[in-house]
């Protein structure tokens, strides 16, 4: 069964932190800083960055780190920062690990790369390099469907867990999640703490049924997601099923669009100036954005109100 430690938990809603970007497509240092701010006083448990969802293929290793500093300037400690290994070698990864705890990260997120999709001894041989090189920071294994990761079987990522003692917490995004969440949790190794969801937060209702301790959600509607959340803690399950339904047509779109969806709607939050993406995503049309802004029309209503704009 997964247990605690003493170490404080990670917990609740934890938003992925987007990259804003001017218009002359470089990186907006004081958007991120005014989107952390949101995140914090909307409520996060966490503050991640950088994520899938942040755009860290499409980021130099220095921009990575100057909007990892800006983030980690903005919280002042407030909330523990979790950060993304990116992508690479193992070396690569762990160097990135390594330049990041300037920045007091409390855990690493490390996806298992889509070339150990069959191969559970190679996957396990590729985290513990990275755990040699970084051997001071918990990780958090994140287990993507293909193509973006290997999409491991819960038994899988069971035998990293066991081998890899670093490992305190998986983050399960294949689908569907609910079931394999369940068996993580049932098999884990002792030193593992618990499963965050993933997925957007479109499933987060079934992943807090089954005993999941964090969701990993894009980071537009967070204070929504704080409200679903603590509403369910607190035993108001149908509070929380109806924030719930009603999050679902705008996470719908969102699963389609992505991270232009996410800084569209915070244009719309007055928190970007505009949803200008690096990554290949499709366009928003008119009708698109007529349907987004009725969507977060009609939600305004779960938002803290002293964070819109």
């Amino acid at each position: 069964m997964v247990k605690m430690e003493t170490k404080p938990q990670l917990k609740g809603i934890l938003p992925v932190i987007p990259t804003p970007f001017k218009e002359d497509m470089s990186v907006d240092i004081d958007a991120i800083k005014k989107v952390s701010s949101f995140c914090i006083e909307s409520g996060a448990s966490a503050l991640v960055f950088p994520g899938v969802a942040s755009e860290y293929d499409y980021l130099s290793a220095e921009e990575r780190l100057i909007l990892l500093e800006a983030i980690y300037d903005v919280n002042k400690g407030r909330l523990p920062i979790i950060c993304g290994g990116g992508k690479g070698t193992a070396e690569e990864i762990g160097e990135n690990i390594l330049k990041s705890e300037q920045f007091g990260v409390h855990a690493v997120m490390i996806l298992v790369p889509k070339q150990f999709a069959d191969d559970t001894i190679g996957a396990t041989n590729f985290i513990k390099k990275i755990a040699e090189i970084a051997p001071n920071i918990d990780i958090i294994l994140q287990n993507a469907p293909k193509p973006i990761g290997a999409g491991l079987e819960p038994e899988a990522i069971c035998e990293i867990a066991q081998e890899v003692k670093q490992i305190k917490y998986v983050k399960e995004e294949t689908l569907p999640s609910g079931s394999k969440i369940s068996k993580l949790i049932k098999n884990a190794p002792s030193h593992l703490i618990g499963v965050i969801g993933g997925g957007g937060a479109r499933y987060v209702i079934d992943e807090m049924n089954r005993g999941a301790v964090a969701a990993m959600p894009a980071a537009e509607i967070t204070d929504l997601h704080v409200a679903i959340w603590n509403a369910y803690k607190k035993g108001d399950i149908e509070t929380a099923r109806t924030i719930y339904r009603d999050s679902l047509p705008l996470l719908i779109i969102q699963a389609v669009y992505r991270m232009r969806l996410t800084k569209y709607v915070f244009t719309l939050r007055g928190i970007f100036k505009n949803s200008i993406v690096r990554a290949p995503l499709p366009e928003l049309d008119e009708l698109d954005k007529k349907e987004l802004n009725y969507q977060i029309e009609v939600l305004s209503k779960y938002f803290k109100k002293e964070l819109v704009s």
